[in-house]
């Protein structure tokens, strides 16, 4: 059993007592906000130069447990930090978001989502107890027993409840390897259906399935990637250097097998985040040499699409070039896993994306009940599959056309999209999709006076 050093003990309650000194000294007036150099959001915001939450002391693992299999674990603490606290023990977060530097507490108060969500549900699943910054600027312990409503409605708050300061976690055994399969199919639909196959089975040919994700390249090319934790050693791939994870999944029939070791795979997407690195010339073999290996990670992507946004480096590059100005579609959507193929098949026929990232999720059945998550209500017992792209297109006529179309589209399956990027709901629409009278309820209770934004007003309307 570990228990927090008493010097972790100490670290962790100063950086309290300096969110809570940055607390006090923002107006009374003013929005309360985190004071983050960095993120991973895709909604372009309002600037403001008020004064955030110092949050700069709470960034690390507090302590890990490997008897019981928990981790206590500050709310800005990244998964890059957490991975590497756990994995000495055998052990791994149950879902681990697929970029290195998404935060705990950002995965739990937004959404995260990986190939073992199909066993172990959503981050915010795994999580036993959190203490919570209300609106009120008080510390609240939130768990299934103590303040549950909050508990329940925290998941995909996006800050406006509060903030998470402290969560302890559940954690799984992993294995030093991960052996893989990549699965080709020339039919979406004979894809999907081998899916739910193994979903429901939990395996393939007889063989235990630990992790599972899939790529559409197009219609007549997607793949299933398979993932079965190994002790056994064996010569390991690298694509961290000149190779690109994304590109060795293809071939021309049949499966593929590769291996990787367990930190590699959990950041197997994360070196060209996914298949982005593309737009800034990192998968050209000739810049990939040079590129440093320190700077091939999705943080430093993010940096470069963070100084376009601010000085509109690519819209201007394309009017230079007599081109309109593009449209940003960076998304991911959950679809049920019966209208998946007709989700897939009408994107592909409509919106000039490729590849598509596949990854299904069923909510965690614990002790044979399903929690309920009111802000993100996807029906428990129930398959899902996450589609994500993350592109540009043509404008439209009109602001928004492609993405609102996609919500449209979304939400005619019954599925629901994260609100990680840019939204256009009308709020009538924003409060039937996302729990619009319990959140009004538990804002009130934990935030009267409505110190945090609303979160219509952050997700839409990018205050």
């Amino acid at each position: 059993m570990s228990v927090a050093s008493s010097e972790a003990q100490s670290a962790h309650a100063q950086g309290v007592k300096r969110l809570l000194a940055s607390y006090r000294a923002i107006p009374a007036n003013a929005t309360v906000r985190l004071a983050k150099p960095t993120s991973n959001l895709f909604r372009v915001r309002a600037k403001s130069t008020a004064k955030g939450l110092d949050t700069s002391g709470l960034t690390k693992v507090i302590s890990v447990d490997p008897d019981a299999r928990t981790a206590d674990v500050e709310g800005m603490c990244t998964y890059e930090d957490l991975v590497a606290a756990t994995l000495p023990f055998g052990l791994s977060p149950l879902v681990v978001p697929q970029l290195k530097t998404i935060t705990l507490g950002g995965a739990v108060t937004g959404l995260g989502i990986e190939s073992s969500s199909f066993r172990n549900g959503l981050p915010h699943e795994s999580v036993l107890e959190m203490d919570i910054l209300t609106g009120t600027g008080d510390i609240v312990t939130a768990s299934q027993e103590v303040n549950p409503d909050l508990f329940r409605a925290f998941p995909n708050s996006y800050g406006t409840l509060g903030y998470s300061v402290r969560l302890k976690i559940e954690l799984e055994p992993v294995k030093p390897f991960v052996a893989l399969k990549h699965l080709r199919f020339d039919s979406l639909t004979e894809m999907v259906a081998t899916m739910d196959r193994i979903i429901e089975t939990g395996g393939l040919d007889g063989t235990t399935v630990d992790y599972l994700d899939g790529v559409v390249f197009s219609a007549d090319e997607s793949y299933l990637c398979v993932g079965i934790k190994t002790s056994t050693a064996g010569p390991v791939s690298d694509y961290t250097g000149n190779q690109i994870y994304y590109r060795s999944i293809q071939h021309a029939s049949g499966e593929k097998h590769d291996r990787l070791t367990i930190h590699d795979y959990l950041w197997r997407w994360d070196t060209d985040w996914f298949w982005c690195s593309r737009a800034f010339g990192a998968q050209n073999p000739t810049i990939r040499r040079l590129w440093p290996r320190r700077l091939r990670r999705s943080s430093f992507y993010w940096k470069l699409i963070a100084y376009d946004q601010r000085f509109d480096i690519a819209d201007r590059i394309e009017k230079r070039n007599g081109r309109p100005p593009r449209e940003r579609v960076v998304q991911d959507v959950e679809v049920p896993i019966g209208r998946t193929v007709e989700f897939l098949d009408w994107f592909l026929a409509n919106v000039p994306i490729e590849p598509l990232w596949l990854c299904p999720l069923r909510l965690r059945d614990v002790a044979g009940s399903a929690h309920d998550w009111p802000l993100y209500p996807i029906r428990p017992h129930q398959t899902y599959v996450n589609v994500g792209f993350w592109s540009s297109v043509p404008v439209g006529a009109t602001e928004g056309e492609t993405n609102r179309s996609i919500e449209q589209k979304v939400s005619e399956l019954d599925g629901h999209k994260s609100l990680y990027s840019d939204a256009y709901y009308s709020v009538e629409e924003f409060d039937a999709l996302y729990g619009g009278e319990t959140y009004k309820t538990v804002k009130k209770a934990y935030d009267p006076d409505s110190r945090l934004l609303d979160l219509y007003a952050k997700a839409v309307q990018r205050q």
